[in-house]
């Protein structure tokens, strides 16, 4: 018997398992990444919906503030209808931090806007729009955070021509109020 020729059938036989158990193991994981990826991708899309979903019906109530009976009590329902607060936990439970962050921001703005609303500021109002629009640049910041997780590319104002995230800038009631201040 020739040892050399077994030895190396034995030897090559390993080197084969280890490979396919490698290759397998290895694979498993790149599923499971793309798992949590897909989760993850799917939970950032929810939040932003609930989100928007929540700020188009607290514009609604704003927008004719004494349509409502209770604005205190509509604004709050905006919430929860929109499905914010479900959505926001699901996004705790697998965003990276920074999209978290930035999401948590987000959802703390869009209180501000709510409690606002629920007072009866109305759209055309300073109380509004002193909520409203950093309400809108955390919007933008999350998407950026989004986008950078996912895409590793980065977003800025001016890709849209803009000159602020915050929407101040294009803002016909912000402007006006700038140049009534400026004429002051």
């Amino acid at each position: 018997m020739d040892w050399g020729t077994l030895a190396g059938a034995v030897s090559g036989g390993a080197l084969a398992m280890a490979g396919t158990v490698l290759a397998d193991r290895l694979r498993h994981r790149y599923e499971a990444d793309r798992g949590t990826g897909e989760r993850r991708r799917a939970g950032y899309l929810e939040f932003i919906t609930a989100a928007e979903a929540c700020h188009a019906r607290l514009r609604a109530i704003a927008k004719d503030p004494g349509a409502e009976a209770d604005p205190g009590a509509a604004s709050r329902a905006a919430l929860s209808e929109a499905g914010i607060y479900e959505a926001r936990e699901r996004l705790f439970l697998d965003a990276t931090t920074g999209v978290a962050s930035a999401g948590q921001v987000m959802f703390e703005r869009l209180r501000a806007l709510q409690r606002a609303v629920a007072d009866g500021a109305g759209t055309d109002s300073a109380a509004f729009h002193d909520v409203h629009h950093p309400y809108i640049g955390t919007v933008w910041a999350y998407r950026v955070a989004v986008r950078e997780e996912l895409e590793g590319q980065l977003l800025a104002p001016a890709d849209f021509g803009w000159g602020r995230w915050d929407g101040t800038d294009r803002c016909p009631t912000c402007r006006e109020a700038a140049g009534a201040g400026a004429g002051a």
